[in-house]
Formats: C-alpha cells, structure tokens, sequence
C-alpha cells in the first residue's frame, strides 16, 4: 500500500512512522541521531538487561545523548517497544532451499521464528493487542503464507495455519526461555535443567495423588542421559505433530473447484 492509498489518522502514530520508514528511499543520508540508530540501541539493551532495564534515559545513555533528543524521533517508551518489534525479528527465512516443499518450508519458519524468540526473549514479554501490523512482522506471516502456496488449503484456512504454529512456536519458546535465564539455551543445559525439574517433582509428588506424574518419574523421561531428553527434542517432536495435522488437513482438502463438505455436529 503507498502513502496516497492511507488515509491520515487510519493508523496510530508508531505504525505511521513505521511504514514512511518502509516507504523511504534507500541510500538517504544518515542523521547523526536516525530513527535507526535509537531502535538498534533500545534492542541491544533489551536483550543484555531484560524489558525491565529499558528506559529512554537508558538508550540515551548508551548513544552518549541527551535524553529528550530521543523524543524529536520517537515520541514515547510505548512506540519505542512498536518500534523494536518490527526491527527485532529481521529478514524472515529464505525458502527456495525447501524447493516447493511446504513441510519444508514452515519447518524452517517455525525453527528461525524460535530462534529469534530465544535470541530476543524480551520480545515474549510484550503483548500484542491485534494481529502484526508492522512491515517487519508482517514480513514473515506473509513468508510463512507463501510456504502454503502450492497446497490445497483454502485462504483462510492458510491463515489459520500460520496461526496456529505461530502459537505453537510463541508459546514453546515462551517455556524455554525461562528456563534459559542467565544464558542461552543448549542441548547439555535442557537436559541439566529438565533433569532438576524431574529430581523436585520426584521430591514434592505423592504418586497416588499424582500417578500419570509418578509413572513418567518411574519411566525415567527426566533422565538427561536420554537421547530425547531436552526443548528443542521436545519442540522437534511437537512441530512434527503440528505439521502432522496439517498434512492431514491438506490431505483431505478437496480439489480445486470444490468445496470441502461440512460434518455437522447436531442430530
């Protein structure tokens, strides 16, 4: 959409200047102080110090300028945060690798949307109000739309797709990045922390209170010298089922043209 086809007012001020940002030519002079650099800076001290540690004297500090100079391009905290979540996620994945394979494709989506979660933890701590409106975000929904392309999904039902493992990816990473506090995730500290969880839940549970609990204790499923042991195991093994279902749910699409028939659930 172009400048002429939004009409003022339509979009809040930080979406507003989001989009003329988009809009710019590339290649313009750099102010001293840009939009950018601000931005750049209110990400690096999200994720060294946590949403907690951002403040506009923070940024400020840390580009060596007077705080209210931020505010001739960014008018509050508030729009500074819109700002980082478009910035934060960068270019989405290049697909072509998946050669048509929708699998594939929202395979690797799901997987570089996880690590920019896990790379920006502090982006897991701002709730969104509405869907992504931001070039940037919508940058990658439309990415992950373009993985169902060649599939038999209806539109909307592609819509929901993405959706759904944005939900699916949100939320594991939402899990692992608390257990991540005071470093970044790997395979040996998963194990290690899913092996402590097991060691407390073994302590505190009575089995006859909590016997599926005290089965999965018995089998062992927190022993860290287990080869399935770990999140990204655990997340591996849930994006399987999620795409599992939508292989299902494009399986039983019907052909184009025709229209997939309803199953009522009334008598």
């Amino acid at each position: 959409m172009k400048d002429g086809t939004r009409r003022k007012g339509d979009l809040p001020r930080s979406l507003e200047a989001l989009w003329k940002r988009a809009d710019r030519r590339r290649g313009a002079a750099r102010q001293a102080l840009s939009l950018e650099r601000i931005v750049a800076a209110a990400i690096e001290v999200a994720d060294a110090e946590g949403l907690a540690g951002l403040s506009m004297a923070r940024v400020a500090e840390k580009l060596g300028c007077a705080t209210m100079s931020l505010y001739r391009h960014v008018p509050s905290k508030d729009d500074l945060q819109v700002f980082m979540m478009d910035a934060a996620p960068g270019e989405p994945p290049d697909l072509a690798l998946a050669d048509g394979d929708w699998r594939a494709g929202l395979e690797r989506w799901a997987h570089a949307l996880r690590a920019v979660y896990l790379r920006h933890p502090w982006v897991l701590q701002i709730t969104g109000t509405s869907p992504p409106l931001e070039p940037g975000q919508l940058a990658w929904l439309d990415r992950g739309l373009a993985a169902l392309r060649a599939t038999r999904l209806r539109p909307a039902e592609k819509l929901s797709v993405i959706m759904f493992l944005l939900y699916y990816v949100r939320g594991e990473a939402q899990l692992a990045a608390g257990r991540a506090r005071g470093g970044p995730p790997d395979a040996a500290s998963d194990r290690e922390v899913l092996a402590r969880y097991g060691r407390m839940l073994a302590q505190l549970i009575d089995p006859e209170r909590f016997p599926a609990l005290g089965e999965a204790i018995a089998a062992g499923v927190f022993d860290p010298t287990r080869d399935d042991t770990g999140a990204t195991q655990h997340f591996e093994f849930g994006l399987a089922r999620v795409l599992d279902g939508i292989a299902a749910l494009e399986g039983a699409a019907p052909a184009s043209g025709q229209r997939r028939r309803r199953t009522s659930v009334a008598p």
